[in-house]
This record gives structure tokens, C-alpha cells and sequence, in this order.
């Protein structure tokens, strides 16, 4: 398995295979760079990996920026291309308003917590 910088991955046994767990290493996605850094790692999973299905956790993330909700559009894109299946989950109140008014909270699948996001995969 890769190292990673910006995130820490988990493989999770599920009902349908595994699951690639993701937890956020930055509180607060904004800088450019590394943004540019997660969303390689993020398209390594799918890409390099073959990952299928991904539960991603943002109970430590305090703040995206738009950018950062761009990375995600496009990961959903990559999945879905492949097959797969991504879940969010842990959103903050503030961060889950933004998937509300820009809409997003109808293309990702957001669950409450982890247990919830990996019920079913």
C-alpha cells in the first residue's frame, strides 16, 4: 500500500469486498498545493489501487475550500467511471451546509458517521 501525506487510509472488510476508509490529515483543505496533493492521492486509490468503494471521513476537517469540492466532483467521477461507489461522512454542520446550498448533497452520498457510511458496502 502507498504512503500517503495528506490522508490515512484503512481497508475495511465489507459485505460486497473492501472498503478504503479515508481520513483527512489537514483540518482545513485550502492551499492550493495541497490540494493538489490530496487529489492525488484521493485518484491514486481508484487509479493505482483499484479501489471501488471509498467511505470518505470529515469529522477532523473543519473547513474546504471550493477547490478542494472539485477534487471530490471529479473522484466521484473517476469512481463511478470504474464501478464504484464513494460515501461521505463526519461532516461538520458548516461544511455539510455548503453540500446543501451548491447542491452536492444530491450527487455525494453523505452519511451521518462511519458506521452508518459502512453499513451496506
Amino acid at each position: 500500500m502507498a504512503v500517503y501525506r495528506r490522508i490515512q487510509v484503512s481497508q475495511i472488510s465489507g459485505t460486497a469486498g473492501d472498503v478504503a476508509l479515508v481520513r483527512f490529515s489537514d483540518r482545513r483543505i485550502i492551499d492550493a498545493a495541497n490540494i493538489q496533493e490530496l487529489g492525488e492521492e484521493l485518484f491514486g486509490l481508484v487509479e493505482k489501487e483499484g479501489a471501488k468503494a471509498l467511505v470518505l471521513n470529515f469529522s477532523t476537517v473543519d473547513f474546504l475550500s471550493s477547490a478542494a469540492l472539485n477534487k471530490l466532483i471529479m473522484l466521484n467521477t473517476k469512481l463511478k467511471a470504474a464501478q464504484g461507489k464513494m460515501r461521505l461522512c463526519g461532516l461538520k454542520p458548516e461544511i455539510h451546509e455548503v453540500f446543501v446550498i451548491t447542491k452536492l448533497n444530491k450527487v455525494f452520498d453523505i452519511k451521518a458517521d462511519e458506521n452508518e457510511a459502512l453499513n451496506g458496502f
